[in-house]
């Protein structure tokens, strides 16, 4: 084997792994829990809280007034965007796998080139793996009159996110910063 189409075969295969890391990355649950506090009573955070996320497509499946706790539930879908470009990325890196496939095996014929077919399961791998039910889940820790109340938040790293980041001036949210400052 001719050491070009060596390291060409090399690059194509981690190209491959590239993909297949891809994938995993982004169907991969990032559910994180969060302590938050707010200078508000509960009376007013948790209703505020409530219709945001209401108003966000998630749907109230439980409370438990013992506990203090609060369930919503919805259903996450998949980006038809990025299931496309996975798609693409796959059919060019198996084209690209059948090049050197056939230049490495010439008996082989152009039978190679037909692996660009299976470039359309990297798009519906992602598309089943990534649509999936989420589950936020609020939690009542303190509520004191003097300190305001504290809420234990468990729900997917982006909701977190965008819920300090729009409802966090006007309730008085605040909590460790850490979800803004982690690149991940």
């Amino acid at each position: 084997m001719p050491t070009a189409l060596g390291s060409t075969l090399l690059l194509t295969l981690l190209l491959a792994i590239g993909l297949v890391f891809f994938l995993r990355a982004a169907s991969k649950d990032r559910t994180t829990v969060v302590e938050v506090r707010s200078s508000k009573p509960p009376l007013v955070v948790l209703p505020a809280l409530t219709e945001w996320l209401q108003q966000r497509g998630w749907r109230q499946e439980a409370t438990n007034p013992d506990r203090r706790l609060l369930r919503f539930s919805g259903q996450v879908e998949a980006s038809g965007l990025l299931a496309v470009l996975l798609s693409l990325l796959g059919g060019v890196g198996a084209g690209c796998l059948g090049l050197v496939l056939r230049q490495l095996l010439p008996a082989l014929g152009w039978w190679p080139l037909l692996l660009v077919g299976l470039g359309p399961l990297a798009g519906w791998i992602y598309r089943r793996r990534a649509a999936r039910p989420e589950i936020v889940e609020l939690r009542l820790i303190s509520h004191d009159e003097a300190t305001g109340s504290a809420l234990q938040l468990r729900a997917h790293r982006d909701e977190l996110i965008a819920l300090e980041l729009e409802l966090g001036p006007s309730l008085g949210l605040f909590s460790d910063g850490e979800l803004l400052q982690s690149p991940i």
